[in-house]
């Protein structure tokens, strides 16, 4: 696999010639040499900030609505009100992150978004109290994130060279996956203390700081001859044919895809935490449950140092899935809350690794001029996937009971894991 496209970088972003390996205990330790590149330590930096501020809002604008409408129902509308406009922009956005300056793109939806965060704080202070307002304003913001996500993923292959991919992409997910713990139990916290408009100007002025980080970066244009291309249908239609014609991509996807439809549970905590573990006390349970996940990706990511130079991308891809599958399987089997938990923390750690490789492998198989959208599909699978998972294993939990489904899904997780890795050989072959 030739490797040179994707190991382009921007003048003088790159760190000094890799250091000797590591020993002892230092081979288990997080892998930082990306931050060694002032750009690439720039971008992850202002994720540190927004990672926690965005969960403060993504807790804020659902405890809003329920508040006003005391109905879950219109939860579920609120959250269904963001993932279309987020599917619909990350697509385009993705397209449009190929043909202009991704620094620029990234400013202009940073902006955006904490713009739609400063609407959000003056809806909540001058107690408007409109359910279609929020909505709007999350369809809003869902817009500009989706804008942003794939040119801010698509760059760190410019930022950083090839063989530090998997490095950087456990710093990034690392971070993000400790805003998903740090960010809920934060504002927990705080919605008491401090309110509503409070929380959401928090997540605003921690934008502000993606805003400097991100016009701090070197310029990042287009290469080649992309730039007079125009960003429509056809540029998104063209990154799904590209997708159809590379199998190494379209089986990163199709992992995704098999590992958080089949076997994502979070659908069914609410029923286990009131049947299978209301021993330990539902609320206990319904916290265990939902942290379980974050936290082993969280000690995934500190301990990324054992698999982060692995070489042999495909096999860490499949092995990944394999033991998320297994680990799932052993939740749905488990009847007792720490031993639930433990495999909860084990398939966080599976995902992790999963997440790293499937992002390496996006950013290293795929060109620079389809890297923005390759990104724009990844955003799509990543928040899409889970809510399918959702309608599925709620169905399946009613049918045939929480546990079983959890089980079964983790196990077909694993068959069909195998049988795609055995009917194509290219996620297996791949490596740099």
């Amino acid at each position: 696999m030739d490797t040179s496209e994707s190991s382009t970088t921007d003048p003088g972003s790159r760190a000094e010639p890799a250091a000797p390996p590591r020993r002892g205990w230092r081979r288990w330790a997080m892998d930082t040499r990306p931050l060694g590149i002032p750009a690439y330590r720039r971008l992850w930096t202002s994720t540190i900030v927004t990672a926690v501020g965005s969960q403060l809002t993504a807790v804020a604008v659902p405890k809003q609505i329920y508040d006003i409408t005391h109905s879950s129902a219109w939860v579920g509308y609120a959250s269904l009100a963001g993932l279309v406009p987020m599917v619909a922009f990350a697509l385009w956005g993705g397209a449009v992150a190929d043909t202009v300056d991704r620094r620029k793109l990234l400013l202009v939806t940073n902006c955006g978004i904490a713009v739609a965060s400063l609407l959000f704080w003056a809806q909540a202070a001058t107690g408007l109290g409109s359910v279609t307002v929020l909505m709007v304003l999350l369809a809003l913001q869902q817009a500009f994130f989706g804008l942003n996500s794939p040119a801010r993923n698509a760059s760190i292959a410019r930022l950083v060279p090839a063989e530090q991919l998997p490095a950087a992409n456990a710093l990034g997910s690392t971070v993000m996956q400790t805003g998903l713990v740090a960010g809920p139990l934060l504002a927990g916290v705080l919605i008491p203390v401090i309110g509503l408009p409070v929380l959401y100007l928090i997540d605003a002025l921690a934008l502000c700081v993606a805003v400097w980080a991100v016009f701090r970066l070197p310029p990042l244009p287009p290469l080649g001859e992309v730039a007079a291309r125009r960003a429509g249908v056809r540029e998104i239609a063209a990154g799904f044919r590209y997708i159809s014609r590379h199998k190494v991509l379209l089986l990163s996807f199709l992992a995704d895809i098999v590992a958080m439809v089949l076997g994502m549970p979070r659908a069914l905590f609410p029923q286990l935490a009131a049947q299978t573990y209301h021993s330990y006390g539902e609320g206990l349970a319904l916290g265990v449950l939902f942290a379980g996940i974050p936290v082993g990706a969280v000690l995934g990511g500190l301990c990324s140092g054992v698999f982060s130079r692995a070489r042999r991308h495909g096999w860490m891809v499949i092995g990944a899935v394999v033991g998320w599958g297994v680990a799932i399987a052993g939740f749905g089997l488990s009847g007792n809350l720490w031993v639930a938990l433990a495999f909860l923390a084990a398939a966080g750690v599976a995902d992790m690794v999963s997440m790293v490789f499937r992002g390496a492998i996006l950013l290293s198989a795929a060109t620079d001029e389809m890297r923005g959208r390759m990104q724009g599909v990844f955003t799509v699978v990543v928040a899409g996937g889970p809510r399918l998972a959702d309608v599925l294993h709620g169905t399946a939990g009613s049918a045939f009971g929480p546990r079983a489904a959890v089980a079964g899904g983790g196990a077909l997780v694993v068959v069909v894991m195998l049988a795609l890795a055995a009917a194509v050989p290219a996620l297996r072959r791949y490596r740099i």
